[in-house]
């Protein structure tokens, strides 16, 4: 059963419009992380990718991230546009999010930017 797209209202994207193969773009937007009450991470300089039938995920720069709250868990992926992709659990305190955060520590050529 194939899924019917909605179609958007003026204002929205829609997932079904967004390309195949995946695409990155720079975007002009403040972004910030905040788990356990503590910012996890912030930026002025993210990176959207678009990809069809899928949100849209933003990427922030490592140097823009409190990487003493990561740690990296053997789980893997592959996806065929971005590479091969390591997790990582995010523990403040007493909380704890599984696989909550993610990178392609050796991105495709056309995804060296996230």
């Amino acid at each position: 059963m194939r899924p019917t797209p909605i179609p958007p209202k003026p204002g929205q994207e829609s997932v079904w419009d967004y390309p195949r193969p995946a695409r990155w773009e720079d975007i002009n937007k403040h972004i910030k992380v905040i788990f356990n009450g503590i910012v996890l991470a912030e930026t002025h300089r993210p990176k959207r990718v678009l990809e069809t039938s899928h949100p849209p995920t933003y990427y922030i720069p490592p140097e823009d991230i409190k990487l003493e709250y990561l740690t990296e868990t053997p789980h893997k992926t592959f996806c065929e546009w971005k590479g091969r992709c390591s997790y990582y659990n995010v523990s403040l305190g007493e909380k704890q999010a599984t696989h909550g955060a993610w990178r392609y520590p050796e991105p495709t050529p056309d995804f060296v930017s996230i």
